[in-house]
């Protein structure tokens, strides 16, 4: 065999190989959970009771969980990627300390949960925190849906099935199939991404308030995919862009501040009476 097609054998080879194990290991790639039993005191919101939510295909899941104040809206916290609950709570306590109800939700395989994560499985832990709230008389129009990082996939879907009184994501994008191409340009990844979360997809079947938060230094979803999605989305919809934030330190740079400010926007008296609250910022615009 001349030297040149063996090189050029070894490199097809090698690609291949490179590739299949791009493949069949896809989740441990998009999936990073940290199994490590969280505290709530450790993590700074001591005023949170660790429940269990039990799902429809029968896992009991950990959560954190304080009801809202009189008046209040509850707020669903649906994490990234990575980590366990320990991380979220920094990012719960602004909304603790103005009266609203948070649920924090560790996803299966995350802090101590059974399970490993998948697209459906995640949906299916979101539906169940849905499930666990509405019992304890939180409907719909009283909840916001709160997306981080990959957290936002399942808010855009669970949000695309119900109409939540808000939806707000965080560091969003318009599908992991779009993230994996920008990330492995040089691999055949729109044929081979399992989980897709095709947020760019729904975005237009969600018909509630939405607000989008991206840091502008963002290296993990860049913030031309939360652009995208923005577009995408219908009225009434605010984005606010932090210059100098990056992928997960938005909080840093005020976003707790800036969630704050669109909740307070949504019209009180309406959503206590029981319909859907509405926005009041400009449409398409940005919270100062």
């Amino acid at each position: 065999m001349p030297p040149l097609v063996r090189y050029f054998v070894f490199a097809v080879a090698g690609y291949a190989t490179f590739t299949g194990a791009l493949f069949l290991g896809q989740r441990r790639l998009l999936y990073h959970p940290d199994a490590t039993a969280p505290d709530p005191a450790r993590a700074g919101v001591a005023d949170m009771a660790e429940v269990r939510v039990p799902t429809a295909d029968g896992l009991e899941l950990l959560a954190w969980y304080r009801p809202a104040d009189e008046g209040r809206p509850t707020l669903l916290y649906l994490h990234g990627n990575a980590g366990n609950l320990d991380y979220r709570g920094v990012k719960a306590r602004p909304f603790l300390d103005a009266g609203y109800g948070v649920l924090l939700l560790a996803w299966r395989g995350f802090s101590g949960n059974p399970g490993s994560p998948t697209e459906d499985g995640l949906y299916a832990d979101a539906r169940a925190a849905i499930a666990f709230l509405g019992a304890r008389g939180v409907s719909a129009d009283r909840l916001v849906l709160y997306g981080e990082s990959l957290g936002s996939g399942v808010a855009v879907r669970m949000a695309s099935e119900i109409t939540p009184a808000a939806l707000v994501l965080e560091a969003p994008f318009t599908s992991i199939v779009d993230i994996a191409a920008y990330h492995y340009w040089y691999a055949p990844v729109r044929w081979m991404v399992s989980d897709r979360y095709d947020s760019l997809a729904r975005i237009a079947a969600v018909e509630t308030p939405l607000l989008i938060l991206h840091g502008e230094r963002d290296a993990v979803t860049p913030i031309r995919f939360g652009r995208a999605l923005f577009d995408a989305a219908r009225e009434p919809k605010t984005m606010t862009a932090f210059p100098e934030a990056g992928h997960g330190d938005l909080y840093d740079f005020g976003a707790g501040a800036t969630v704050l400010k669109f909740l307070d926007r949504l019209t009180p008296d309406e959503g206590a009476s029981g319909s859907r609250p509405t926005a009041t910022a400009a449409p398409g615009g940005r919270i100062p």
